[in-house]
Order: structure tokens, then sequence, then C-alpha cells
């Protein structure tokens, strides 16, 4: 593999391998390539500073994860052994982080681990990454809006109203025991309702999206220091005792026990188990890569906000899940809106207004974010040829935002957490999160190989060990997920897999180059992804 100076004068990576459909799947696009396509027009704009996408980071970590997934964690998996289930999770986060920070560097554009397998692994495995991505951050955010209309309801409850039951819930349930049950609602309005005005929101523009959103960090961030502030003095140390009633482990293999306890339903709880479940709240500082294309100083801002707001929200989660398992005794934890709860139960309800105000601050703040970075996924495979360019490549005149797929993504969402319930959510993330994890540590160790010598603003520490403690902590906690995640996840990348080959590989602009370079010359000469034949 050779470099030399393309039609245009750029550089590009000359491919010398057999033609046929083989030599695209593994064709990868190269740094040079992006950074002409940073050249063209119809670019997204850059006004994000360090603080900003920090704030965005903080917003898509702070919530959910705080606010509704601590009671789900801490009842049904974990009990008090919670707090070192964060610490779990965050280590597997560090690491992964690190490598994020590396690739947003080298490439400051949109589609996040979308791109940095492209540059690596090739187009294939870009694919199965962005299919990936797309599932992530839809039912991510589906999972928070669910969130957000449980405190909603508890914030009118304070007022003496009340949502009607058939519009304050998803049609049915899927509880800890495997029974799935009806709950006599025929959907979540409120759910729908948020999602439908953040869409709203996102068209309008970044600018105007990110100002929004660090307005509610300033808020719940102050709630959550609330939070720990007033619920040490009512910590009960006896609530903490058994400190893991179901175990340190739950470690299991495509759902089955190796290790620890089952629940009634026959799936693994314990730390570990726990851990697989809550790493859904740290899935924002991935969030923060997909905004490089619009961060001013992409190279040296990308990482500096990943890693700070990593680093902020893993001390914040560790302290409220002390506070909240130490207030109220595990078992009796509210799941849709534990926070709000415990401080109810203990007889502070003027709190309980304040917290539950934050908390729909904090959770609409993370719902901004998640339905932010989809649409930045779908506009980069979009550009390479994967989906259809008219749509989701298309990009308003007058707002800049990528606008189609941003309603797209909010229809999809709205519908979603209107109609699943939190379980089935809140798992079906975390394997997709985990997944795109492993793939990004992998492919640093690949590009550290093939192309040792490419500009790195930020070089991920102690290469090679940083990235496969990354793949391992991520694959233990993968497998410690129940074996129903891995079947949804095997179903919806059989479906993109059927996409890319019906319509992506023969509309992929660098397949489009290989196919051209190929039939004029035998080999794939020097051209670039992005030169139509």
């Amino acid at each position: 593999m050779t470099q030399q100076a393309g039609p245009k004068g750029r550089f590009a990576t000359e491919i010398q391998r057999p033609s046929g459909m083989a030599n695209q799947l593994f064709a990868k696009k190269t740094l040079d390539s992006l950074a002409h396509e940073m050249a063209g027009e119809h670019r997204l704009r850059r006004v994000l500073g360090p603080v900003a996408l920090s704030a965005l980071g903080v917003g898509a970590i702070i919530g959910t994860g705080i606010f509704v997934l601590v009671g789900v964690a801490a009842h049904d998996k974990t009990g008090p052994a919670l707090m070192l289930s964060f610490v779990v999770a965050g280590a597997a986060c560090v690491f992964a982080a690190l490598c994020y920070a590396e690739f947003a560097s080298m490439a400051p554009v949109a589609g996040s681990a979308y791109t940095y397998a492209y540059i690596t692994l090739g187009e294939l495995f870009a694919w199965i990454i962005g299919w990936d991505l797309i599932l992530e951050y839809a039912v991510a955010a589906s999972t928070v809006a669910h969130g957000w209309s449980k405190y909603f309801q508890a914030l009118v409850k304070l007022f003496h109203h009340e949502i009607p039951k058939r519009f304050g819930d998803a049609p049915f349930d899927y509880g800890a025991d495997g029974i799935i049950a009806q709950t006599g609602a025929w959907f979540d309005a409120p759910a729908l309702a948020i999602s439908l005005l953040i869409t709203a929101i996102l068209v309008i523009g970044i600018r105007e999206s990110a100002g929004f959103n660090a307005a509610m960090v300033i808020v719940k961030v102050g709630v959550v220091l609330f939070v720990i502030a007033v619920g040490a003095w009512y910590i009960n140390p006896e609530n903490w005792h058994p400190f893991a009633p179901y175990g340190y482990t739950g470690l299991s293999f495509f759902g089955y026990s190796l290790d620890g306890h089952v629940d009634d339903a026959g799936k693994p709880v314990g730390m570990l188990a726990g851990a697989a479940v809550i790493f859904f709240a740290y899935i924002g500082f991935d969030a923060v890569s997909t905004q490089a294309e619009e961060a001013r100083n992409p190279q040296r801002d990308v990482p500096i906000a990943i890693i700070a707001s990593l680093a902020i929200c893993t001390i914040l989660y560790i302290a409220v899940a002390a506070v909240v398992t130490g207030m109220v005794k595990y078992s009796e934890l509210d799941i849709d809106a534990p926070v709000a709860d415990a401080f109810k139960q203990i007889d502070l309800g003027w709190a309980e207004l304040l917290i539950t105000i934050g908390a729909l601050t904090g959770i609409t703040s993370v719902l901004l974010v998640m339905m932010l970075s989809q649409p930045r996924v779908f506009l980069a495979m979009a550009r390479d040829g994967l989906l259809p360019a008219s749509f989701f490549a298309a990009v308003h005149s007058r707002f800049q935002t990528p606008w189609k797929s941003t309603l797209l993504t909010g229809a999809i969402v709205g519908a979603m957490a209107s109609l699943l319930p939190l379980r089935v959510l809140a798992e079906l993330t975390n394997i997709g999160t985990l997944l795109a994890f492993v793939i990004v540590c992998a492919a640093v160790l690949i590009m550290r190989h093939i192309d040792p010598d490419a500009p790195r603003p930020f070089r991920a520490p102690l290469v090679p060990l940083v990235p496969i403690l990354g793949i391992l902590f991520c694959l233990i906690l993968m497998f410690s997920l129940p074996w129903e995640n891995w079947v949804r996840l095997a179903v919806w990348l059989f479906a993109g897999l059927v996409i890319y080959f019906g319509y992506g590989r023969f509309h992929s602009r660098l397949g489009k180059q290989l196919r051209h370079e190929i039939a004029s010359h035998g080999v794939s000469p020097a051209g670039s992804p992005g030169d139509e034949p």
C-alpha cells in the first residue's frame, strides 16, 4: 500500500488488491480523504468550544443514570453494591474514552465510531458500527423520554393533578420475573410530547441547542449536588447491609450464568450484572465525538470534553448511588423515579419538588444530546453513499442542520418511547453501546499498527494496554446482559446487512470509485472516496 497524489493534487491511498466484492467490503477511507471532505460545501457550523462540548457531555451523561436507572439497578440487580457497579462501568468507559479521544482528534468529522471504523477496518465494519450506533442513540433517547415522562407525571401529582392512566404508560410491561403484562394504557403521551418538542429545537440549530443544553446542565448539576449534600444527612448505614445482597459477580455468557445468582426469570444478578445495566448512564462522552465537526478546535477541545465530562459524572454517580441507597432500603426504591421518591419516603416533601424539577431538566438535556447525535451518524453514512443522500445528508439552507434525518429521529424516538417499557429499552441500548466501544478500542490498535506516523494531536496512553483493557471490560459487561439482548442485536445487525448488500454496497462512493478504477486499470490506483466516476 503506497500513497500518491490523486487527480486533484491531494493524497489518497493506492489499493492493490484483487477485484471483486471483497475488495470493496474491506476498502478503507483515508485521513487525507476526510480532510478533503472537511473542505467541501454544506459543512456543519463550527461553533462549539470546550466548555460547550463538555456541557454536552455532562448533559448526556447526568440524567437518566442518576434519576431513573439507579432504581432499576439497585432494586433488581445489585442493592447498595450499585456503588461498585458504577466504578466498574466507569473503568470500562475510561479506557474506551481515551480511544475515542485519540480518534476524535485525528478525524474531527461527524460520525463518531462509524468514521473511525471506516478508516481502520473498512467499509463493511463501518456499516456495522454505523447501523449499531443508530440503534444505540434511538433506543437510548427512547429510554430517556420514558424516564422523563415518569418524572413529569410525578410533578403533575405534586400539584394534585394526574395524567389519565391510558395516556401515561407503555401498553405493556416486561417485569423482572420475565412475564409480559398489559398495563391498561394506550401509549405514553408525555414521552411522545417531549420527543417531538426536542425534535423541533434541534431542527432550529446547534448553537441554540447547545445554549439550551448548557442552561439545563447548570440546573441539574446544582440539583445533583443538593441531593448529595442534603441526602447525606439522612443516610442510615443499616440500609447498606447487606451491601451486596445479590453478590459481587453476575457474570454470564449469552445470558447463561457463569458465576453468581440469578433472578426468578433466570437472568444473572449481582454487581457485574448491575454494571451492565447502568452502563447506559455513561454513553454521553460518546455523543461528544459526534459533534466534532461542529467544534471550533476539535483536535484539542473534543478530547478535553470527553475526558472532563466522564470524570465529573463518574464521581457524581458514585456519590448519588451511595446517598440514595443509604437513605432508603434498596428493596423499597421506586424504579421509575427513585431519587425523588427517596426524599419523599423520609418526609422531605419540599425537596421532592426541587428534585423532580431538577430530574426533568437533567433528563431533558440527555434527550437533547441523544437526539442530536443520531442525525449526525445518518449524515456521515449518507455522505459516503451508504444511505440515500437526498434525505439523510440534507442540510437545511437556513439552520445548517440535518433537518430531515432529525425529523425522522424524532418520529422513531417518540413512537418507541410511548410504546415500549423501560427495562426492554435500557438493556437493548447497552449492548449496542458496548459493541461500539469494543470496535473503537480495536480500531486504535489497528491504526497504531498500519499507520503509526499519522498525526495524533491526542494520543491514548499505554497502548496497547489501554485499548486491550477497554475491549476486555466491555466484553465482560456485554456477556453480563441477558441473552434476549444478543438476539435483538443479532436481528438488528441482520436487517442492517440486508440494507447494506441491497443498497449501500451499490451506492457507496468508495465502491463506485473502486469499480471505476478497476474497470479502467484492472487495479485500484490513486483516488479518493470523494471523486465520483
